[in-house]
């Protein structure tokens, strides 16, 4: 067997050396980067699993099961107790899985508050998901996306205090005991009259309501221009504890 002389044996260690540095930094290498692509890709799954699990905030199961899931855009009122006047109106929009508030303002609903059977004359708003087809009101369209009739009759009578008359200045009807498609003011209740009809998002006066739930003149241009029968409006309402339930 052939002796290899010092001089080339330690040549041939180094390059050994060399060549088993670059194989460990290689490797290296790519270790890190293998882990750094899956750390984003847990980052990314995380964002999406935590899209996915954003519903409408104060809104449980009972009525968050009857929310269309072709629905992207979800009008929230919040009472702010069962037996209570005041509440609070939240715009939702849907992208994606997940539900972003867009826009809030102060409202009114049933004088007495709210009920999860509503009757003619209690003065009680009904709890639950209701769609939102049809608008109306005694002014010109400010542009609404949602069918509007205009027409003198929704004009309050003169009757009530001077500061009801501009009440139903605008109005979106909700749809309780109502025909869909037709306008606001239809008087038609396929569930009978006690069971209470005509409820409305409209324009508030100040104070509780005979059922209906009242905003601002503001408000309500807003939500005319904005709410778009392509993406299934609803209205979610209730007294928060009834919401979460």
């Amino acid at each position: 067997m052939r002796k290899i002389g010092a001089p080339r044996a330690a040549a041939a260690a180094a390059a050994l050396g060399a060549l088993l540095t670059a194989l460990t930094a290689c490797g290296g290498a790519q270790g890190n980067s293998t882990a750094e692509a899956g750390a984003a890709g847990n980052t990314a799954a995380t964002r999406a699993r935590t899209a996915e699990s954003t519903p409408i905030p104060g809104v449980g199961d009972r009525l968050r099961h009857r929310i269309p899931a072709n629905s992207r855009q979800v009008v929230a009122v919040y009472g702010a107790g069962r037996d209570s006047a005041a509440s609070t109106v939240v715009l939702y929009t849907k992208h994606g899985s997940s539900w972003e508030r867009t826009r809030s303002w102060p409202a009114h609903n049933g004088k007495k508050g709210w009920t999860t059977d509503h009757h003619e004359g209690d003065r009680r708003s009904p709890v639950g998901v209701f769609t939102l087809t049809d608008a109306g009101g005694v002014l010109p369209d400010p542009g609404a996306r949602l069918p509007y009739t205009r027409d003198a009759s929704f004009a309050a009578p003169r009757r009530w205090a001077a500061s009801h008359w501009h009440d139903f200045d605008y109005v979106i009807a909700i749809d309780y005991n109502r025909v869909k498609g037709a306008a606001p003011n239809d008087a038609t209740r396929p569930e009978g009259d006690a069971k209470g009809g005509s409820i409305w998002l409209h324009m508030d006066h100040g104070s509780g309501t005979s059922a209906c739930v009242s905003l601002s003149k503001a408000a309500m241009e807003y939500l005319l221009r904005t709410l778009d029968p392509d993406r299934h409006p609803v209205v979610v309402m209730g007294d928060r504890a009834d919401l979460e339930a």
